[in-house]
């Protein structure tokens, strides 16, 4: 196997995350433009030769979404014209996840269709980081390597302190229980369940509480910190529970609308996230503790690109 053919790209959804895996692997980005004409659309021209390489684009989908992932397909489109060996899109935050069913009649299901959309692009495989859903794997129909942010986020955690002991591990739902457990097993703690509808799109009722949480310093756990309403209702549920302190950690920092308002007022000591979304300035907050996933990107891609396990990364880490 060739090492001399790896080559990383981005667009301009997180360009400081590929760089730093560029720099975790020891190369550079590659050259790239991508800019826009002047009414809007997007305009892509790769700057060096792609012919044979094997080309890693690094785009997540985040804010903003749609132009995010017009540049994720068009680039796509632009290596497979320019006879690349294999192309790998690494979306580090998976966009449009949220309706991955139908609940409703007359309902789009917007994660399979965007996995159309990436596969018909051109795309070889995919490398994403906890999908809202692990069903999302097989709305694809080349292979998607998925890795978990969950033995990053405890490590961080066991650092601080907050294994054993006294600490109890939440699901904010009861759709997150297997993270939580996967969480709690690494932690050795046990966990709680937060039981909860939506009446309507972020909107969020807390009905009950399972699980021993009084004086307990708990940790909230979740894929993605969107609005906020369903963290920090959990935690001023916990801590009108008698928790003694209350913690949340999630894997994408969306942080829409009011989300940073409703963090700092809230009964929340800090909120543990990742930087698979970048986090501009004016979404910083001193509660908010940012975890680097560009060794864990880097290891995976160095992995795909010598066509070794993928899954060895993680043999220690509980699946969910």
């Amino acid at each position: 196997m060739r090492t001399d053919d790896l080559r990383i790209f981005t667009g301009n959804a997180n360009p400081a995350l590929a760089a730093a895996i560029a720099e975790e692997l020891q190369t550079s980005l590659g050259a790239i433009s991508v800019t826009h004409f002047s009414d809007g659309e997007i305009s892509v021209k790769i700057d060096e030769s792609a012919r044979g390489q094997d080309i890693f684009i690094v785009q997540p989908t985040c804010r903003p979404v749609n132009d995010n992932l017009m540049e994720l397909l068009i680039m796509i489109d632009a290596f497979r014209r320019a006879s690349a060996r294999r192309i790998t899109a690494v979306i580090p935050y998976y966009g449009y996840a949220r309706q991955d069913k139908k609940v409703k009649p007359r309902e789009p299901v917007t994660a399979r269709l965007i996995a159309n959309l990436i596969t018909t692009a051109g795309v070889s495989r995919a490398l994403c980081v906890d999908l809202h859903a692990g069903q999302i794997q097989g709305f694809f129909d080349i292979p998607v390597d998925h890795l978990y942010a969950g033995p990053l986020i405890a490590d961080y955690l066991i650092q601080q302190g907050l294994a054993n002991g006294n600490t109890v591990v939440v699901s904010p739902d009861v759709g997150g229980v297997a993270r939580a457990r996967a969480l709690a097993e690494s932690l050795k703690t046990p966990i709680a369940i937060i039981a909860k509808r939506r009446p309507e799109p972020n909107k969020v009722e807390i009905m009950e509480i399972i699980g021993d949480v009084t004086d307990k310093v708990c940790v909230m756990i979740d894929d993605m910190f969107d609005t906020g309403s369903t963290i920090v209702q959990g935690a001023e549920a916990l801590a009108a529970r008698g928790a003694a302190e209350v913690h949340a950690c999630c894997t994408h920092p969306v942080l829409s609308g009011n989300a940073l308002e409703r963090i700092d007022a809230s009964p929340l000591r800090t909120v543990v996230v990742t930087n698979t979304i970048p986090l501009p300035p004016e979404k910083r907050s001193p509660k908010i503790q940012v975890l680097n996933v560009a060794p864990l990107l880097a290891d995976a891609i160095q992995r795909i690109h010598e066509d070794s396990s993928v899954s060895a990364l993680f043999v220690h880490y509980a699946s969910h």
